[in-house]
């Protein structure tokens, strides 16, 4: 038996190494040969027809001539579009469904041959035409051989309708239009495709000569007329407010390298034309990172099957990652954005010095960056009212915080403008300690940051009663109505005490991750209050962070705050974390980002400027020597006023934690020494408070010697009284003894 086996198996290996070592003809080239034969035989039956093919060739003419009649030179025109058929199957897939779609082809062109010209459609065309008339008459005959023949071409040829019909109009519309895109038809916005200048600004005489050869290319530089070194800004005191020179921050550096725009935009529509979509190239847009290539496509063609080939077009311009934004908004186009070559570091001076930013009377006006186009985008930071900001680590988040920071202080002074900062990793904030404008030093502490946000609610309702006193519905209107009229008699000589100035205040955390970890319930409760009611009140938070999950972005910070800024992130799960859409996946990093507000309907592609440490340094001492004499503001975070509800019973017993002498401490200590037992549980179910403040008493407890250290799950052993003193000692009676008894027991 075993070997008869052996010998089986031995024969399975010799025929599989046999057909191993035997080459194999593939299938393409085995249809590529059917394809050739079809083709030779069209043309054999062509020469048979002019009696160029000898016995056989005649003796197949006449045969086909009595089955086909003058339809025999169909036969010839059919293989040949099975050989175009089988050539073209390289591509797309051909079977056995093309082959019947062309006998139908050729059965439906017979009858329709027969009933032009009775008697010569042959034997099937006679059929064919007779059976059909039969039942129908003969216009109707002729109406279905007609859909039978478009149909099996359709179906053969795998053709577009809606395509199809949209080049015949565009080719009886433009009488040929050429494939190739002239670059002088199709407009290039932006920043200019031309090699790296001299540090020095080129003169406008080149310029000007290209414009007259080409289409016009604006450039930043163009835009942007040279900056006032300090615009002065009224603040709510009256006081005139000068910010910083812009002469402190930097200029953009370098130029975008886009290469070739004109075979880019062939690229693109041959790439879709190869896929049956045709579309019309309309712009191109060089901004400092992207470029965006703009079309229309035909009418009737889906967005979703462009949107499908992101991939084929990454491959087809050799750039990745390619991002397609159907449609543009505001505009029936697509736009296709292409990374840049090389790509312009955007400096926050041009920034701070655009016209929209000098000119606007918005106190919170924050510079977000640039668009493709290369205009210059910012944002009320009182409209938005609170922005989120997250993405991956190096995608330029604490960049983009720092952006906001200098661009506020270039638009309010202290009297107008309060910042309370939140640095846990201890180096990004801190540069601005000495600027007059924080209410408190950069806290680092994530329990400190925890009771600002109980200070900033209480500030809220203490606002909030101001404002209902003097009958004004937001901050704005107080300064209007309240403060701006007490000014001017102030101004005119009045003594009259003036009102509060209150100015807005501003809370920047910048990582919001690493105090969730710490204080979850606490941090969410805190925001989400200051989210849904501080708005009218002038308190705007700024969140960012590193970890964009949905422990961290909970449901509630998300629907409390609109304004948001994607940047770079690892998937387009954590895209959809941040914005509820894909797309930051895409992105390039380096500043570039999605921004999102509640005034728009899809996020739009902006890139931040770039501030170094040594400008940020730079500005905040500018700031620190011009308010020497301002005395800082300090708030007191330990403020022991308590009211109700669940906020603030959870900000009380953070604050609780706080305190060295707890005074729930001798209640503390007397209840485990006369348990014998001690366990954080144990406190929380007989003294009735939280899990944090039980946790600090058991601490104490074992740093002053009352409990051993825990021993895992099992409750802490008493090895003494500690301070006895500490103690109020009572008589002992029945149930004291009764208790130690029990004690002794366990």
């Amino acid at each position: 038996m075993k070997s008869k086996r052996e010998r089986k198996n031995g024969k399975r290996k010799d025929a599989e190494e046999a057909d191993v070592s035997e080459p194999k003809v593939s299938s393409e080239a085995l249809r590529g040969v059917i394809a050739i034969f079809f083709v030779a035989l069209a043309g054999f039956l062509i020469l048979a027809e002019a009696g160029g093919g000898g016995k056989v060739g005649g003796l197949l003419y006449e045969w086909f001539t009595w089955l086909l009649g003058v339809g025999y030179l169909l036969l010839p025109l059919s293989l040949i579009l099975l050989a175009i058929l089988i050539f073209r199957s390289f591509e797309r897939q051909f079977g056995w469904v093309q082959l019947a779609s062309m006998f139908v082809f050729l059965l439906s062109a017979l009858g329709l041959v027969n009933l032009a010209f009775p008697g010569h459609g042959g034997v099937l065309g006679q059929g064919v035409s007779q059976s059909i008339v039969a039942a129908v008459d003969t216009t109707a005959t002729v109406i279905f051989l007609i859909a039978f023949i478009i149909a099996a071409l359709v179906i053969a040829f795998n053709i577009h309708l809606g395509a199809l019909f949209a080049a015949i109009r565009e080719w009886f519309v433009s009488s040929g239009e050429p494939e190739e895109i002239p670059l002088d038809d199709v407009p290039v916005t932006g920043l200019p495709d031309e090699p790296e200048p001299e540090p020095e600004e080129s003169d406008d005489e080149p310029e000007a000569s290209e414009k007259k050869d080409g289409p016009a290319v604006t450039t930043f530089e163009r835009r942007i007329e040279a900056p006032p070194d300090g615009f002065p800004i009224i603040a709510a005191t009256g006081n005139a407010y000068t910010p910083p020179p812009a002469s402190l921050l930097q200029k953009n550096k370098g130029k975008p390298e886009v290469g070739d725009v004109k075979a880019n935009m062939n690229i693109i529509k041959r790439t879709l034309q190869n896929f049956g979509i045709s579309v019309e190239m309309d712009e191109a847009s060089i901004g400092p990172t992207v470029t965006r290539y703009a079309m229309k496509p035909a009418e009737g063609v889906r967005l979703s099957k462009i949107v499908a080939l992101q991939s084929n077009l990454e491959l087809a311009l050799a750039a990745s990652p390619v991002r397609i934004e159907a449609p543009i908004p505001g505009k029936s186009l697509v736009g296709i954005e292409v990374p840049n070559i090389a790509r312009t570091t955007l400096g926050m001076a041009p920034i701070v010095s655009d016209e929209q930013f000098v000119g606007s009377d918005k106190a919170l006006l924050v510079a977000l960056g640039r668009s493709i186009t290369g205009q210059a985008h910012f944002a009320d930071l009182a409209r938005m009212p609170h922005l989120l900001v997250a993405g991956t680590t190096g995608a330029g988040k604490s960049v983009a915080i720092h952006d906001f920071v200098v661009s506020l202080l270039y638009r309010c002074g202290p009297e107008r403008l309060r910042f309370i900062m939140v640095d846990p990793k201890r180096v990004e904030l801190t540069a601005y300690n000495s600027i007059p404008h924080l209410l408190t030093p950069v806290i680092t502490d994530p329990k400190k940051a925890i009771l600002a946000l109980k200070w900033l609610a209480k500030e809220m309702e203490r606002r909030y009663n101001i404002l209902e006193a003097e009958r004004v519905r937001d901050i704005a209107s107080y300064h209007t109505n309240v403060l701006a009229p007490a000014l001017e008699k102030a101004a005119a000589g009045s003594e009259e005490p003036l009102p509060e100035a209150m100015p807005y205040i501003v809370l920047i955390i910048d990582e919001l991750a690493d105090i969730m970890s710490a204080y979850p319930r606490e941090l969410e409760s805190g925001i989400v209050r200051l989210a849904q009611m501080s708005r009218a009140i002038g308190i705007h938070l700024i969140l960012s962070t590193q970890r964009p999950s949905v422990k961290v972005i909970t449901g509630l910070i998300k629907a409390n705050i609109p304004a948001r800024v994607a940047l770079q992130v690892a998937s387009q799960i954590d895209s959809r974390t941040i914005l509820d859409t894909g797309g930051a996946e895409k992105l390039l990093g380096a500043g570039d980002m999605l921004f999102l507000s509640g005034e728009m309907s899809k996020p739009r592609r902006i890139q931040a400027p770039f501030i170094t440490e040594t400008e940020v340094k730079r500005v905040v001492a500018w700031i620190a020597k011009q308010n020497e004499g301002t005395l800082p503001m300090e708030i007191d975070f330990t403020d022991n006023s308590k009211q109700n509800g669940g906020t603030d019973a959870i900000f009380a017993s953070m604050e609780s934690e706080g305190d060295d002498d707890d005074e729930l401490y001798p209640e503390a200590k007397k209840t485990v020494i006369e348990a014998g037992k001690a366990s954080t549980s144990y406190l929380q179910r007989k003294l009735g408070v939280g899990y944090a403040r039980a946790a600090k008493l058991i601490d104490m407890l074992e740093d002053r010697g009352v409990v051993g250290p825990a021993d895992g799950a099992k409750p802490r052993d008493i090895i003494g009284e500690g301070n006895a003193d500490e103690l109020a000692q009572e008589p002992e009676d029945e149930t004291g003894a009764e208790s130690e008894e029990d004690n002794a027991r366990r």
